[in-house]
């Protein structure tokens, strides 16, 4: 009959909407879409259960003859040649492998027996006779100087993975007197300073440099305590704007001794800004000066893994599950 509800068709019946992608599903595409083959397989060793042996193979086409590692490792220096800001790059990835150790190592730690210099430090960029392209913030010295930037970190690394050479004493007191006798410094020693002092033996001592150092640092302003007030932090001499390091950047995981450099929400507010920082594409800005597009197009998954990974030590969601 007519008006008879029950002969009427059903109203159509609308779908749930999808659920919105979560970080990492986002950050898994944006590494699909645009990551060198080493970072696809770092991605997926990580946070998908990948094989070890898949980075391995990956990080293995950057290791040359000489027992270091080139071929743009490190996005900043182009070209085949091994430089210890490779060098740093690649530890990093081993160690969070699990693989540092072994005969690559010591084939490494004799590579940098023949290219420290005369204090038993690493340079940042090694002489070389062809002017392949690099970042203009490590210029080319013929005679280069030691550095904290490039011997800390694989002085750190190689010391967290109990690793002993002959290299490593005279690195290990240089890395120390820097780090003892440090007055004026900026944000990326402060990072390599940190990662020495993490991997440092003598834990003690590492405590009480690690604690001189973090009143320096706040006392220079090196770190944007409150993300919100960053204007207030002006860059670093000869850093892009907008190049600023936070308190995640400096202590990348809780049992850093940087952590004890900031309060709870100081760290709060970083880690918040951290998450918040992941951009549309599904990955995270380069925060430095973009100097050559394949570099920068380079580092972003880089920027991308490393954001992760610090959330995930901290135990904020990735994958829309409450945090641990």
């Amino acid at each position: 009959m007519p008006g008879d509800d029950a002969s009427s068709p059903a109203p159509p019946h609308s779908p749930t909407p999808p659920a919105p992608p979560t970080p990492l599903a986002r950050a898994e595409r944006f590494i699909w879409l645009t990551a060198r083959v080493l970072e696809q397989r770092r991605f997926a060793f990580h946070f998908l259960g990948g094989e070890a042996d898949a980075v391995d193979t990956a990080l293995g086409s950057y290791l040359n003859a000489d027992g270091g590692y080139g071929h743009a490792l490190d996005p900043d220096l182009r070209g085949p040649l091994s430089h210890p800001l490779h060098t740093a790059h690649a530890l990093r990835i081993l160690d969070g492998l699990g693989r540092c150790a072994g005969q690559r190592i010591e084939r490494l730690c004799r590579h940098l027996t023949r290219v420290s210099t005369s204090d038993g430090a690493l340079p940042v960029v090694l002489p070389a006779p062809h002017d392949y392209p690099g970042a203009p913030y490590h210029p080319v010295h013929d005679d280069p100087p030691g550095a904290l930037l490039t011997t800390g970190p694989v002085v750190g690394l190689l010391h967290r993975n109990r690793i002993w050479h002959a290299w490593l004493f005279r690195a290990t007191d240089f890395c120390w007197e820097r780090v003892e006798n440090l007055r004026r410094t900026d944000p990326y020693e402060v990072q390599s300073a940190v990662t020495f002092l993490d991997g440092a033996p003598d834990r003690a001592r590492a405590v009480a440099a690690a604690d001189r150092l973090g009143r320096l640092v706040r006392e220079q302003r090196l770190v944007v305590l409150d993300p919100r007030r960053r204007r207030e932090y002006p860059p670093y001499p000869g850093c892009a704007p907008g190049e600023q390091l936070f308190p995640h950047d400096v202590a990348r995981r809780p049992e850093s001794l940087a952590r004890g450099w900031f309060t709870d929400e100081e760290l709060r507010r970083s880690l918040d800004f951290l998450a918040a920082g992941q951009q549309q594409d599904g990955g995270w800005p380069v925060r430095r000066l973009a100097w050559a597009p394949g570099s920068s197009l380079e580092r972003r998954p880089i920027a991308t893994l490393e954001a992760l990974l610090t959330l995930r030590a901290y135990g904020r969601p990735l994958t829309g599950d409450p945090p641990a």
